[in-house]
């Protein structure tokens, strides 16, 4: 009888000592200071891929908020061909009950005038200057991986006020041209080096919009992947030969070529380059 009851003693002796362990784990826990306080910055948002980054007019930055010792940041994006995105890993992303990151639509100014409708997404920041995981998944309906680092935040909400501030004594490159079709010299950047584009390249103008004639050095490109857009080539016979449309004169053109001179198709990313001032 009384190692019964030392047992039931012992037993009691232990429920309450890891009662108390998770009670004082739970009250010891406090929410990462993020160095930063409360308050509207602007930051710089950079990432991992050139197909997912801050819409050119933005220059990478985007609007931080701090409160409560929360991060939060608002970017633009290029279009509205990325239509959530996900605090996370894409294979959290697809599990029932996810909560997804949902889209606003925002207005941006290209340097040359031009206004356009794209997608912005509110992204909890876990801390500054690290690299965190944000998932994405485009109009395709495919997930896909990426990180992302939040820096350098200036106290303020104007963006443009930042940029400008940062690059004093800088004009745009942007060229006034009339509607038709000009030539402009090119450049092509990525890849394992040994494919090219035709330089000068045709560049038609209508209104506020710009079409490039890309033409590969290669017969095995069959598509484009432009702004989350997918393009084919216009010819078929001799190298392959693309229209896509060009944002902006001053900005580098990310794009996606899928080649399949490879022993199976594969995408490489390419950096295509616009010079306004050879502009004929």
């Amino acid at each position: 009888m009384k190692n019964f009851k030392l047992s039931k003693i012992l037993l009691y002796a232990v429920l309450v000592v890891s009662v108390l362990m998770l009670a004082g784990c739970g009250s010891t826990e406090k929410a990462a200071d993020p160095g930063i306080a409360d308050g509207t910055y602007v930051a710089t948002f950079t990432t991992d891929n050139s197909m997912f980054h801050v819409n050119e007019a933005h220059q990478d930055k985007g609007i931080l908020t701090v409160e409560d010792g929360k991060m939060t940041i608002h970017v633009s994006l290029q279009s509205k061909k990325i239509v959530n995105l996900y605090p996370g890993l894409a294979e959290d992303a697809k599990k029932e009950g996810a909560e997804l990151l949902e889209p606003t639509t925002d207005k941006v100014v290209y340097s040359d005038g031009y206004e356009d409708e794209v997608y912005g997404f509110d992204i909890p920041v876990p801390a500054l200057d690290e690299e965190f995981d944000v998932a994405l998944i485009g109009t395709h309906g495919n997930w896909y991986d990426h990180k992302v680092v939040v820096s350098d935040p200036v106290e303020g909400d104007d963006i443009q006020a930042v940029i400008n501030g940062g690059a004093e004594g800088e004009s745009s490159a942007a060229t006034d041209i009339e509607d038709g079709e000009h030539t402009v010299e090119v450049t092509l950047e990525g890849g394992t080096g040994k494919a090219s584009i035709d330089s000068p390249a045709v560049l038609r103008k209508s209104g506020d919009e710009y079409t490039a004639v890309i033409t590969w050095s290669s017969p095995y490109y069959d598509y484009m992947i432009v702004d989350g857009q997918r393009y084919e080539p216009v010819n078929t016979d001799g190298n392959s030969v693309f229209e896509i449309p060009v944002s902006s004169l001053d900005s580098p053109l990310e794009v996606i070529a899928d080649t399949t001179a490879m022993s199976e198709p594969h995408e490489i990313e390419y950096t295509i380059r616009f010079d306004p001032a050879s502009i004929k």
